[in-house]
C-alpha cells in the first residue's frame, strides 16, 4: 500500500477543537452560545444515528441543540409550521432537517422554507446560488469538508486537474464550485459518462460521489493522485469474508496502491461532514449577531 491514508477523524477533531474554543469565548464574552435545531421525520435507523451523532458532537463543542422527532405520517403543513416557528425564534441559529424525507413530503419545498440565514446544511436556493456566483454564505457540509481535507493535504490546489464523479446538488455540483474557486480545472462526470476511466486517469484530484460501492477501480487512478471518497455504501460481503460492512465508491485496496493519498471509508469524509455542520452553525450565529470570528 503506497498511498497516505488521510485521517479524516484527526482533521475533524482539529476543526471541532477550534469551534469549541470559539464557542467558549462567545460564552465568556457575551454569555451566549449557538443553538442548532434538528428535525427528523420517521424512524429510519441511519437517520436516527446521524442525528444522534450530530447532537452529540454539538454538545461536545458547547453548541446547544433542540431536537424534533416527528412521526413518519406527519403532514407537510405541520412540518412547515415547525420550520416557520424556528425561523422566527432568535434563540435558534441553525435548522437541520434530516434527509431523506417520506415521499408524501416535498423535499424541495421544505428546504426552500428554511431561512437561508439558518440553513446550516447549505441547501437553500439562495445559498446554492451564492456559492455558484462566487460569494458563498453557508456551504453544503460534505463538499466543504472535502475542500478542507484537500487544503490540509495539498495546501495549494491552484492549477490542479480535478474530476468530480457525481452531479448531485448535495455533493457533486457544490464540490465543483468550491474547486473552481480554488483555481482548479474541474470536470464533472457521472455514472453515465462514456469512458469514465479516461477522465479519472487525468485527475490530480478525484472526488468520488456516485453512490456505487467500489465503482472506481485502481487502474482508473492517476499515479500519485489525491482521492476523496464520499461514498458510504453497505456491502453484504467483502473479499475477506466480512459481512455487512461499509465501503466507499472507490475500491480502496486497489486505489491505495496507486494514489498518493486517499480517504478511507469509514473515517474519512464522514467526520468532516459533521464538523462542518457545526462550523456552519457557528458561522450562522456570528452573522446573525453581526459578530466576527473570535
Amino acid at each position: 500500500m503506497k498511498a497516505d491514508i488521510i485521517d479524516g477523524q484527526a482533521i475533524a477533531k482539529n476543526l471541532r477543537d477550534e469551534i469549541t474554543r470559539q464557542v467558549a469565548e462567545l460564552k465568556k464574552k457575551y454569555d451566549r452560545t449557538p443553538c442548532l435545531a434538528t428535525i427528523i421525520v420517521g424512524t429510519n435507523p441511519a437517520s436516527q444515528i446521524y442525528i444522534k451523532n450530530k447532537e452529540k458532537m454539538a454538545s461536545k463543542c458547547g453548541i446547544d441543540s433542540v431536537g424534533y422527532k416527528l412521526p413518519v405520517d406527519v403532514t407537510e403543513a405541520n412540518l412547515l409550521s415547525i420550520i416557520n416557528e424556528l425561523n422566527g425564534d432568535e434563540k435558534i441559529n441553525g435548522i437541520l432537517v434530516q434527509l431523506p424525507l417520506p415521499s408524501h413530503i416535498n423535499t424541495a419545498r421544505i428546504i426552500s422554507n428554511i431561512s437561508a440565514a439558518k440553513d446550516v446544511d447549505g441547501f437553500h436556493p439562495l445559498n446554492t446560488g451564492s456559492l455558484a456566483n462566487g460569494h458563498p454564505n453557508l456551504i453544503p457540509c460534505t463538499p466543504l469538508g472535502c475542500k478542507l481535507i484537500l487544503q490540509k493535504v495539498l495546501k495549494n490546489l491552484s492549477g490542479l486537474n480535478a474530476v468530480v464523479i457525481g452531479r448531485s446538488t448535495i455533493v457533486g455540483k457544490p464540490m465543483a464550485q468550491l474547486l473552481l474557486a480554488e483555481n482548479c480545472t474541474v470536470t464533472i462526470t457521472h455514472s453515465f459518462t462514456s469512458n469514465l476511466q479516461v477522465y479519472c486517469k487525468e485527475a490530480d484530484i478525484l472526488i468520488a460521489a456516485v453512490g456505487r460501492p467500489e465503482f472506481i477501480r485502481g487502474d482508473w487512478i492517476k499515479p500519485g493522485a489525491t482521492v476523496i471518497d464520499v461514498g458510504i455504501n453497505r456491502k453484504s460481503k467483502v473479499a475477506d469474508g466480512k459481512k455487512n460492512v461499509l465501503v466507499g465508491d472507490v475500491n480502496f485496496v486497489e486505489a491505495a496502491n496507486i494514489a498518493g493519498a486517499i480517504t478511507p471509508v469509514p473515517g474519512g469524509v464522514g467526520p468532516m461532514t459533521i464538523a462542518c455542520l457545526l462550523k456552519n452553525t457557528l458561522s450562522a450565529f456570528l452573522k446573525q449577531n453581526n459578530l466576527k470570528t473570535i
